[in-house]
């Protein structure tokens, strides 16, 4: 006879896994496919739903499907010290990209401040919620974003009008793959196939004017993997495949053994007290703001496009303080 500790820690399970497949199919499910999924009969799985949503979970019925509302879906998340600092530094990185008021990572962080019962922390992550919300507040971005994040989330394609760096503008349907943030400056980047150009094609979300979605689903094609299509990127675009050589003098080595900059890296000393850094990243358009912040403790050896752009930038700020 099953006891009834193990019949609530079943039915607690089941919950749980009911309310994963849920909020995972964006179309809903029907109670039959449900009841096959948990071993339990329909009757079974009305009550749970009928539990789940007197549990706050926001389930909504349509045409015999049953799913979650994701826009006002709250998870829970029970942390231990270590991973409450992980979240912390995640946090103070959310402060540093988002240069303008984004209300949901202010209502994400006032959120997860509110949760978490170490006083430090959780006051540390609310003044990194403040910090944002004092920024200036641009409604057209959010609402893109917004509209990206349900066409990434539902698999559905979307319309958008962008503007290139030359001022071009275009109207794309793009089947969002990824949504990417710069590690070096504060953007965001949707990455997905681009019915215009016939190819995958990565869009800066700043630049996007409109965006509209529409009803046609999509795939993400199983071999797409967003980690692998960056890996040679020095942070979102990966161009042509270029090897860069660096040189660094004794000042400024100890800085750079500090960190991986690039998986590809290769750091080799140099008798002088200096060091040379070999990546193989895709492209210099990215990386060029970076060895210029370098200043005079870098030298390019190669490859020659990037020693030659360095140069001459070298030579207009001579001119400048000249």
């Amino acid at each position: 006879m099953i006891e009834e500790s193990d019949r609530i820690r079943s039915k607690a399970a089941r919950l749980r896994r009911i309310e994963h497949r849920l909020y995972n199919s964006p179309t809903g499910m029907r109670v039959i496919d449900l009841a096959a999924e948990c071993g339990v009969d329909r009757r079974t799985i009305y009550r749970d739903l009928a539990a789940l949503d007197e549990m706050g979970v926001p389930v909504w019925e349509l045409a015999g499907r049953f799913g979650i509302d994701r826009a006002s879906y709250l998870s829970t998340v029970r942390l231990n010290l270590n991973e409450a600092i992980a979240l912390y530094f995640a946090a103070r990185l959310l402060t540093h990209h988002s240069d303008e008021h984004n209300p949901h990572i202010v209502a994400a962080l006032d959120k997860l401040a509110a949760g978490l019962p170490d006083q430090t922390i959780s006051s540390a992550i609310a003044q990194a919620a403040n910090v944002v919300r004092a920024r200036p507040l641009r409604s057209d971005y959010i609402r893109i974003l917004e509209t990206l994040t349900r066409a990434w989330a539902d698999r559905r394609m979307v319309q958008l009008r962008y503007r290139a760096p030359n001022r071009e503008t275009t109207e794309r349907e793009v089947a969002p793959y990824f949504i990417e943030v710069s590690r070096s400056t504060p953007a965001a980047y949707v990455i997905g196939y681009d019915r215009l150009r016939g190819a995958i094609r990565t869009f800066k979300i700043e630049r996007i004017e409109r965006a509209m979605l529409l009803d046609e689903s999509y795939t993400i094609p199983p071999d797409f993997d967003p980690y692998t299509f960056l890996s040679d990127a020095w942070g979102v675009m990966d161009e042509v495949k270029t090897a860069i050589h660096l040189r660094f003098n004794a000042q400024a080595a100890p800085r750079v053994r500090e960190s991986l900059w690039h998986h590809s890296q290769e750091m080799a000393d140099r008798a002088d007290g200096g060091c040379d850094l070999r990546m193989t990243i895709g492209g210099i358009r990215e990386i060029l703001p970076w060895v210029l912040g370098w200043g005079a403790d870098v030298e390019v050896l190669s490859p020659d496009e990037l020693r030659q752009e360095v140069a001459t930038h070298a030579q207009r700020m001579a001119a400048i303080y000249t």
